[in-house]
């Protein structure tokens, strides 16, 4: 008589050892205590052997017998079961232990002792989230081009083409890796270059590899020119908002106990109030303009006031950065907005987070006139993990 689900819940242990058939082999295994599971007796080679297929309830009686049909093809095929599970586990086990992920981050170790913290993090996080929830269990050398343009589609649908081509270049590297090492035959990413639009670069030119930011930074440190031109190039950097933005600042605008820069609605491309959370860095800065022109309305007030224009030009930061040696093809200072918005987005942040906080534009009217304060605290913290990100690429030499 066949076994049925009643029956086997209803099952208890006795002290005794139980096996309860359900036939062709199959029956349940009840231990003294009441433990049960799944187990098929069969003959091979002349010999009397004895499968485990599973525990029960994780192995239902449905799924049980499926898998003595399974073994009962297998001995058709003069396949015996228990050797071919224990070759399917090992070889299971062997994709693990070179799954892409494995690889990638042996691979990580090897070759990032010499990157900054924030660089190792940033390549990892970018990984993490862009590959890893998708391939990173499939075993590397099993991985095809077409599987991988597949992962790498799903972040061109962000219209994050430049986190398209990192990730595209770093799969690259980890797939010639477990070439090197045998886990691999052929570098599966190199099938797909030209496979994406290159990624967009505005009209407007900007520093976005992480060692050329740093010796922007280091530049704008060592600027010795005026003191509030140096400032505002220092500054700039860690709250990317617009020329006229920065140079227009006003004291009443900034609250030292909340850590934030209310930019009014009137002096914002958009028209609706611009909310600036401060890193600890930014503080600093300001508290130094403080002592200098914290007497007056602006923050950088004009070198030489004519009674027309009482704070910097606009164009007055720019020219600084010409004098440190770059030209207007390399950077101007709405690049640091772009600066910001690419790293950003390669770390890994929240795209809603980084366009709130560049102020981008709001196609709902009335939804603009509430958003300032969304994703404050989100924000909030992006900008001082920003601040300290480009702290650390300042530091590298």
């Amino acid at each position: 008589m066949k076994l049925t689900d009643t029956f086997i819940r209803r099952v208890n242990g006795n002290g005794k050892v139980q096996k309860h058939s359900d036939g062709g082999g199959l029956f349940l295994y009840v231990t003294p205590t009441g433990k049960k599971s799944w187990r098929m007796a069969y003959r091979f080679a002349g010999k009397q052997k004895l499968l485990s297929i599973g525990p029960y309830p994780t192995v239902g009686l449905r799924e049980a017998r499926d898998k003595r049909e399974e073994a009962k093809k297998q001995l058709l095929a003069n396949i015996d079961p228990s050797s071919a599970k224990r070759e399917a586990k090992a070889t299971a086990a062997e994709a693990a232990l070179n799954s892409f992920e494995v690889v990638a981050k042996e691979w990580f170790d090897r070759y990032s002792t010499s990157w900054t913290p924030a660089y190792r993090r940033y390549m990892l996080q970018r990984l993490e989230r862009n590959i890893f929830p998708y391939m990173g269990k499939r075993p590397i050398g099993s991985i095809t081009a077409r599987e991988l343009l597949g992962v790498l589609r799903r972040v061109e649908e962000r219209d994050a083409l430049s986190v398209v081509h990192l990730a595209l270049r770093e799969c690259g590297r980890i797939f010639r890796y477990a070439i090197i090492t045998g886990r691999a035959e052929r570098d599966v990413a190199a099938d797909l270059r030209g496979a994406f639009a290159p990624a967009p670069r505005g009209h407007r030119a900007a520093i976005t590899e992480p060692a050329a930011v740093g010796e922007l930074l280091r530049r704008i440190d060592a600027y010795e020119g005026n003191f509030f031109v140096s400032r505002a190039l220092r500054i700039a950097p860690l709250v990317f908002v617009r020329a006229g933005e920065l140079v227009k600042a006003e004291w009443e605008e900034f609250d030292f106990k909340a850590a934030e820069w209310r930019i009014p609605a009137s002096r914002m491309k958009m028209k609706q109030q611009h909310i600036v959370p401060l890193s600890r860095q930014s503080l600093a800065i300001l508290e130094e303009l403080k002592e200098v022109s914290g007497g007056g309305r602006h923050v950088f007030p004009a070198a030489r006031n004519d009674g027309d224009v009482p704070h910097l030009g606009t164009a007055t930061p720019l020219r600084a950065l010409q004098r440190l040696g770059y030209s207007k093809g390399e950077i101007t200072f709405h690049g640091f907005r772009s600066m910001a918005s690419t790293l950003l987005n390669e770390l890994g942040y929240n795209r809603d987070w980084i366009e709130r906080q560049l102020a981008h534009s709001e196609l709902n009217s009335v939804r603009a006139a509430y958003n300032y304060a969304e994703y404050l605290p989100e924000r909030r913290k992006m900008m001082g993990e920003w601040a300290e990100y480009l702290m650390e690429l300042k530091e590298k030499q």
